[in-house]
């Protein structure tokens, strides 16, 4: 592989071509060429030839030095990586059958506005609430760092206050518009979620966005921020809004669960699932969206350990901005934005989907 500048220049030139592909995320394992993900589907680089451990352990490694950290044999590394080009890349570096491996995922160089994204209005009414707690949730790669990011980015020219994001690594750069933006990286500037939420209250913010509630520390500190007056944007990898009700509920010790369903039903603003499911004509991927918003309907349900019921209240909700994964899918469907093959494979209920398309 050469020197480490030839290093660099090589995973740089191969990033600067896979932003000209439109490739969302670049791997690297042992006996295999470089793989791209494009549009959602897996394709090889054909023009690199296959890697061995020596190729890819160079690669990490020049990589690795830009940020000051070291790949550790078993033992996951995550890290921002500026390209030549100024672009951010979300690095994971990790070990697969005694071998690292390296997932990139290729992140816009500009925050794309709510407009841009052709989310639905109702997420700029979403991103100005005052207070309480908005969960963001899908499976891995449905662009919810992306949702999350444009909803800040809205509020920072929307409106002034103090906004504190806690990012595992930063993916996006919000400039200082009308409010202050205070970027703080797990690993670099704080040592996990749970720490920066707590030292965050002493810190005068009105607005904080957590990267994920992945542990329960992580969970409780941030209801409890909603519960002091902050608004509180965060994520979770759960599929529907029942699911993530749930899991936050049953990541608590029995005897604490009725408790925190009381605090949950008061702060909770919404859950919003995505999933992106490629466009029927090949350019790309559209977002699907289940959206819940925490009427009393809601709140009552959480409270009372109802939350199975929450699916009848998307399918009834419509007036005032809910809606099922479903629905939307229909939707989509019906407008030719997807395939019905496509939109099947990503629903909840095939009898549901169809349903709606009977009734449109």
């Amino acid at each position: 592989m050469g020197n480490e500048i030839e290093k660099r220049q090589i995973i740089d030139i191969l990033l600067e071509t896979c932003r000209e592909w439109k490739v969302s995320d670049l791997h690297f394992t042992k006996g295999l060429p470089p793989i791209m993900r494009i549009h959602g589907s897996l394709e090889k680089m054909k023009e690199v030839g296959i890697l061995n451990e020596n190729q890819i352990r160079a690669l990490a490694d020049s990589m690795l030095v830009q940020v000051k950290k070291r790949y550790v044999f078993g033992q996951d590394v995550d890290f921002c990586y500026v390209s030549a080009d100024g672009n951010r890349n979300r690095v994971n570096i990790y070990t697969q059958y005694g071998s690292p491996g390296i997932a990139i995922r290729l992140l816009n160089d500009t925050i794309p506005t709510i407009d841009e994204l052709h989310l639905p209005e109702l997420f700029k009414k979403l991103a100005m609430f005052p207070r309480g707690l908005l969960l963001v949730t899908g499976p891995t790669g449905s662009g919810k760092s992306t949702t999350l990011a444009s909803m800040i980015n809205y509020i920072n020219m929307n409106k002034q206050c103090h906004i504190l994001t806690f990012e595992d690594p930063i993916e996006y750069k919000h400039e200082h518009k009308r409010s202050m933006v205070n970027q703080r990286e797990v690993g670099r500037d704080v040592e996990s979620f749970a720490g920066a939420l707590k030292s965050a209250l002493r810190e005068d913010p009105d607005v904080i966005q957590v990267g994920e509630m992945r542990d329960l520390e992580t969970t409780s500190s941030a209801i409890t921020a909603a519960e002091t007056g902050h608004y509180v944007l965060s994520t979770l990898h759960t599929t529907g809004a029942a699911s993530t009700l749930s899991r936050i509920i049953d990541q608590y010790p029995a005897s604490q669960q009725d408790e925190i369903r009381i605090l949950l039903a008061q702060v909770l603003c919404g859950v919003i699932t995505q999933t992106l499911i490629p466009k029927a004509d090949g350019t790309g991927r559209v977002a699907a969206f289940e959206i819940l918003l925490c009427n009393d309907a809601v709140s009552n349900m959480i409270r009372e350990n109802k939350c199975h019921q929450i699916a009848s209240v998307l399918q009834t909700g419509q007036k005032v901005g809910m809606q099922s994964l479903d629905y939307h899918i229909a939707k989509l469907i019906q407008a030719n934005i997807i395939t019905y093959d496509a939109g099947i494979e990503r629903c909840v209920d095939k009898q549901m989907v169809n349903k709606y398309l009977v009734n449109k």
